[in-house]
């Protein structure tokens, strides 16, 4: 056996494809089985191993945490929708999120929604939603989408029933944006929802 610390590319190929082959459980002989298969000592075995299940931890907390964050955007938007379906003059929404604020504050601006108000952003907290009944419909991108300035008129054009009225929400460097906002200063970003 070789006790050489640093792992060529093919040993970690190899590695993976064993652990594939074996799965990620931590069963009797998985590390002699490793250990045959790339051909190093045990302890190495188990430093690049616990390496590889941090890696994946953390990939997989990180994109479960941008998930979630947008399913909660999504459920606030499809709260709205609701109320202003069953003709509600406000609703409220739980919890409350920085990018839930500033996605009502462009519903504000455009005239889609006559006033909100954040009650103890702190904590849990709620907001409350005055509504107009302009709202046809909202929702949020549950998926990643990046776009750029040049081609925000064409996905604008695209997700939207028409282009005299509706906007889309886009995170940029500059802050969250409304589509015409974002090509009025050229900038390009992450779509977060859109409504109409």
């Amino acid at each position: 056996m070789t006790s050489n610390s640093a792992w060529t590319w093919e040993e970690h190929k190899k590695f993976l494809k064993a652990l594939a082959i074996r799965g990620f459980d931590e069963t009797l002989g998985i590390w002699r089985y490793l250990v045959n298969v790339i051909v190093k000592n045990e302890e190495e075995v188990k430093l690049q191993y616990e390496k590889i299940m941090v890696v994946y931890w953390c990939r997989r907390r990180i994109r479960t945490t941008v998930e979630m964050g947008r399913r909660i955007l999504n459920d606030a938007l499809r709260t709205i929708v609701n109320a202003e379906k069953r003709g509600f003059a406000s609703t409220q929404l739980q919890p409350v999120s920085n990018v839930i604020a500033n996605f009502l504050q462009i519903m504000k601006y455009r005239g889609y929604i006559k006033d909100f108000e954040v009650h103890d952003p702190h904590r849990v907290g709620k907001i409350t939603v005055q509504l107009l009944g302009r709202i046809n419909d909202c929702r949020a991108l549950t998926y990643r989408q990046d776009i750029k300035a040049a081609s925000m008129e064409n996905y604008k054009t695209r997700t939207l029933p028409t282009r005299q009225w509706g906007y889309v929400v886009i995170t940029t460097p500059n802050g969250v944006l409304d589509h015409e906002e974002a090509m009025r200063q050229n900038v390009g970003g992450q779509v977060i929802g859109y409504f109409y």
